[in-house]
């Protein structure tokens, strides 16, 4: 697949730029940046705007660079000698999209494609490795950063392998929304969610079918209500 990259360069990301530098700080977590950390961050931060289908890496690429999606939704998977692109994550800016690859001096492990229009901001290591020997507190959030991923991706191992189709997507809408009667607002595309939860389409929409004759759901729009929480904990759990 051809990379269609809008533009790609360096550029500052100062204080000023609010939207921006609140989004960076949700990457690396509370407490806010300092400016003194702001001001140095900003000559390593690059940022990427990608057109939908563009390639942001590919697998057994060399990792030079710690990657996140600013904005947008970008995909993690396999692009075969078909060029079709198979889905099996998707991650929704802001968050980190790729923590490890540089640390490990490796390639990285899957390809990953833009399924939107998406800012990506990117920062080399070894500048990194620099700053964060000057700033400690940034080095232990950027540690966490880390260590949450490697939890989120324990987690949904854990339940591809110990739980059905339906029970994983008990889960997922109980992980969104764990309020009876509340809204759970479809952010993904109906191939989205199924990557995510490791099944077609068209099991995707029979399961949400069942659901919905049994009473413990509404699909309504891009929302899904939950009608019974007490059910819905039962089949996650159950």
């Amino acid at each position: 697949m051809e990379t269609a990259i809008i533009s790609q360069s360096a550029r500052r990301l100062p204080r000023s730029a609010g939207s921006s530098a609140a989004l960076l700080d949700k990457l690396l977590g509370p407490p806010r940046l300092s400016d003194a950390e702001m001001h140095a961050l900003a000559p390593l931060t690059q940022t990427r705007q990608l057109q939908t289908g563009a390639a942001v890496f590919s697998r057994g690429q060399s990792a030079g660079n710690l990657v996140a999606v600013l904005d947008g939704v970008v995909g993690l998977g396999s692009a075969g000698d078909d060029q079709q692109f198979h889905l099996e994550r998707c991650v929704h800016g802001p968050a980190w999209l790729d923590l490890s690859s540089a640390w490990l001096g490796s390639g990285h492990a899957q390809d990953a494609r833009a399924l939107q229009p998406s800012a990506l901001l990117e920062f080399p290591l070894d500048g990194m490795r620099v700053l964060l020997e000057r700033f400690p507190d940034m080095r232990e959030r950027l540690m966490m950063a880390l260590a949450q991923t490697v939890q989120s991706l324990t987690g949904a191992t854990h339940d591809l392998m110990s739980k059905d189709a339906q029970k994983r997507l008990a889960t997922w809408l109980l992980q969104r929304s764990p309020v009876q009667g509340a809204d759970v607002a479809l952010k993904e595309r109906k191939r989205e969610l199924a990557a995510q939860l490791a099944i077609t389409p068209e099991t995707l929409s029979r399961l949400l079918r069942q659901l919905m004759t049994a009473g413990l759901i509404e699909v309504k729009g891009y929302s899904i209500k939950l009608l019974n929480l007490a059910a819905l904990q039962n089949l996650a759990h159950g």
